[in-house]
């Protein structure tokens, strides 16, 4: 899924402990939305794999959250929604599609690598690919608790985020060329940076 569909599930899951405790309201949606775009730092090495944890994570997610319900205090509340909204973000990743440059075409089985089974999961295309039309609908559906909930500047944020969105979608298979042209210009030198599914 696209990287703004996940910062507005973090958003999502920071307006809703805003809901319920609006004193943890900023230090909830700051932390959640860092833990909801913190796993895709493995962009380039290890995607899906190094910062992706879909079993680990709800098992290190689950007693932060009990904490922070038991003793509900700022740095509890933040690390309690940064682990979930990390944990969500690798769980969602398997709904959506494989890890390759097109994956329209369907042609990868690799959605998640799961360390606790030892091997990836596949993926199970609720949402097609990241930049697919229904991934902007799951984000459009997402932004609606924050804009409606949250005081400034989240509403503008999510709204940019938005349309920053609608312009991915637009532009996700006419990219998918670009990137793979350019990672084919590159030097020898950097080419063993560039994650293999680029040159597809």
């Amino acid at each position: 899924m696209m990287g703004t569909t996940h910062a507005l599930t973090g958003a999502f899951l920071g307006a809703t402990v805003a809901v319920v405790a609006p004193e943890f309201a900023v230090v909830g949606v700051v932390a959640a939305v860092a833990g909801s775009v913190v796993p895709d730092l493995d962009i380039y090495r290890g995607h899906r794999q190094t910062l992706h944890y879909p079993v680990y994570g709800w098992l290190v997610a689950a007693p932060a959250v009990a904490l922070g319900v038991a003793v509900p205090r700022a740095w509890t509340v933040a690390l309690a929604t940064f682990l979930a909204a990390a944990a969500l973000h690798a769980a969602m990743d398997v709904y959506g599609g494989g890890l390759e440059l097109r994956p329209w075409e369907a042609g990868s089985e690799q959605a998640v690598y799961s360390h606790y089974h030892g091997h990836w999961l596949a993926p199970r295309r609720a949402i097609p690919y990241d930049g697919s039309p229904h991934d902007l609908a799951l984000a459009g559906a997402l932004a609606v608790l924050p804009t409606a909930t949250l005081p400034d500047p989240v509403p503008g944020l999510a709204v940019a985020a938005l349309g920053v969105s609608a312009g991915y979608v637009v532009l996700r298979k006419r990219l998918a060329t670009l990137w793979s042209s350019l990672a084919r210009a590159l030097p020898e030198p950097v080419a063993p940076y560039v994650p293999e599914r680029f040159y597809d």
